[in-house]
């Protein structure tokens, strides 16, 4: 049995960074406050709280001796400020590539346009995004783009992690609506490498695992991309819930990929439960599309 890791699968870089700060600051402050989870994965929850890192909902339930960490997927601009006039200790472990689509917002306002951002309402990303303008419309499917009100002037971003293909659609009908339209591509780097990845291995393996929380928009998207693909696709949070009826007698290889709110441990952790079930104990193959090129 072939066991096909996609390269880059798990943490991004900012969900690394911000992931990292929580440990370090909870280890220099004793308690570390954050306004909802850090990333949406229940293993790293647990045991960030473990360590120190409390979620709590509002401002005021933060101890003033204690710092406030700003999550990977963004903070609101009214929570900022509260907490700047609290002269709470800040300590911001947003994503950079957030950051720049809450500049892109900005200017894209200032040019004068409606703002449309392509996105999952009521996602904390989102959030962050919208309120960065003022009156910005969200649009999560065609549906909604096909009910939006013809305008002169707007510019559109996205959420970081949606599919290409979901955004395409929703442009593709938003330029038929919209005289003067910019589009500033926002989708992150990790997440169109991941999803090119993903149907790329779905195609060529015979079973794909998906490692992800189900509250993950991210790991959500990868396995409907991959089941688009191949139908013999599964997703898990942790290495207890494969089932080793997955793994019959004519499989050759698994596929396998992470959302990136998926730790190291908890990838390597299934790959050790799959090696346990196949009797397979050859090193994983890191997925490159020109190795399988032919």
């Amino acid at each position: 049995m072939k066991i096909i890791l996609a390269k880059g699968s798990g943490y991004c870089f900012g969900v690394r960074d911000a992931v990292k700060s929580a440990y370090d600051m909870s280890e220099k402050y004793g308690e570390v406050y954050m306004l909802g989870d850090i990333v949406h994965n229940e293993s790293v929850v647990n045991d960030l709280e473990e360590k120190g890192v409390k979620v709590v909902e509002k401002l005021e339930q933060i101890p003033k001796d204690k710092p406030v960490l700003f999550r990977a997927h963004g903070t609101s601009k009214s929570v900022w400020k509260e907490a700047e006039e609290r002269k709470m200790n800040i300590i911001d472990a947003t994503c950079p590539l957030v950051h720049e689509i809450h500049r892109d917002v900005k200017e894209l306002e200032e040019d004068g346009r409606k703002i449309i951002i392509i996105g999952d309402h009521g996602h904390d990303e989102v959030v962050g995004i919208a309120s960065q303008v003022k009156n910005a419309v969200i649009i999560s499917n065609v549906d909604e783009a096909n009910a939006f009100r013809k305008t002169k002037k707007a510019g559109i971003v996205s959420q970081s992690t949606q599919t290409i293909e979901n955004v395409q659609e929703i442009i593709n009908i938003l330029m038929t609506k919209v005289f003067d339209l910019r589009f500033v591509n926002t989708i992150c780097f990790p997440t169109k490498r991941n999803q090119e990845q993903i149907k790329e291995l779905s195609k060529i393996t015979d079973l794909m695992i998906i490692i992800g929380s189900f509250t993950s928009a991210n790991s959500k998207r990868l396995t409907e991309l991959s089941l688009e693909r191949n139908k013999k696709t599964h997703q898990v949070t942790n290495a207890t819930e494969i089932d080793s009826k997955w793994f019959t007698n004519d499989l050759n290889s698994v596929g396998i990929s992470a959302g990136a709110s998926t730790p190291d441990w908890i990838i390597e952790s299934v790959i050790k439960k799959i090696r346990e079930i196949t009797n397979t104990y050859e090193e994983e193959i890191i997925y490159d599309k020109r190795h399988f090129q032919s």
